[in-house]
């Protein structure tokens, strides 16, 4: 059970439903995860900006974005997050359990496990196939990206968002 409550739209200040209502225009749904954040729609909007690097890696096709992001929810046993990016990975026809990675989605997946185990000890060699594959720029945006991505990995497992519904069928052993 969560430590901190989801919001209750009704009773609500207007700023916490005017963020709630724009997160649904947005991106058409609203997670147990943000419906905690809003308690402080400063909070929920700085989380949000996972969205806004996202878009910023448009070099980067979904597929290996979402390994690396599932790397880093898996290294910092974030059920939510880590079923999060299952389900997009299954959702798009791939099994989770048994991929084949191409070379950049290893090194995305080396990258994102390296960061959680210890971020101030990156494989030199994981930093040397980085930056000959990416501009400065997007390697910028990328350590920022995964730091969003343990950010949320932390808030779900300190407050212990309730686990969303919608994600049971996507959980690991699920099936």
């Amino acid at each position: 059970m969560s430590h901190i409550p989801q919001i209750d739209y009704a009773t609500s200040n207007e700023a916490i439903r005017a963020a709630h209502d724009e997160e649904v225009r947005i991106r058409g749904r609203m997670t147990n995860m943000k419906r905690t954040l809003l308690h402080s729609p400063v909070a929920h909007r700085i989380y949000a900006e996972w969205f806004t690097l996202r878009s910023e890696l448009s070099a980067i096709a979904d597929r290996p974005i979402w390994i690396f992001s599932h790397s880093i929810s898996k290294a910092a046993n974030s059920t939510i997050a880590l079923t999060f990016f299952r389900r997009a990975l299954i959702n798009a026809g791939f099994n989770p359990d048994a991929l084949l990675l191409s070379e950049e989605e290893a090194l995305l997946a080396a990258f994102g496990k390296a960061i959680v185990v210890n971020s101030n000890a990156i494989p030199p060699e994981i930093w040397t196939q980085l930056k000959a594959r990416y501009e400065t720029k997007t390697l910028v945006d990328l350590v920022a990206f995964a730091g969003i991505m343990l950010a949320t990995a932390v808030f779900n497992n300190v407050v212990q968002v309730d686990f969303d519904p919608e994600l049971e069928a996507f959980a690991e052993g699920a099936n």
